[in-house]
């Protein structure tokens, strides 16, 4: 499951529809507010998340997953990329931090490193 978080119609939607057409399960939320609240978290084999949106920033969100122990890929979208948070979020482990508009390819890479380090994090060793 691929959730999708950004409190863009639009851009949920594009989102949602290109990584469907993957074969990818997905469920969208318009906040991370209505993430967190969800029962998706556990199926959650990555998430892409709006940087910036009203109430908790993907950036918050990210701190606040990390914060009750729930580690998964993360990949933060912006319209406003700023060198600070894309530190910020990958030195937090997020596996990909695009500008929007990105190039799906850049999307689908990112998406497929994620699920890698995820089956990586899962393997016995």
């Amino acid at each position: 499951m691929i959730s999708v978080v950004d409190d863009d119609q639009s851009m949920r939607d594009a989102t949602s529809r290109l990584v469907r057409s993957l074969g990818f399960a997905v469920a969208t939320f318009a906040s991370a507010e209505d993430f967190l609240e969800s029962d998706r978290i556990d199926d959650t084999s990555c998430l892409i998340t709006d940087v910036q949106m009203p109430g908790l920033s993907g950036v918050e969100l990210q701190n606040r997953l990390i914060a009750d122990g729930r580690h998964m890929p993360i990949i933060g979208i912006t319209a406003h990329p700023e060198e600070s948070i894309r530190t910020q979020m990958l030195e937090a482990g997020a596996v990909g931090f695009l500008s929007k508009p990105f190039n799906d390819e850049c999307l689908l890479d990112c998406i497929a490193t994620a699920l890698k380090s995820r089956d990586t994090q899962h393997q016995p060793h």
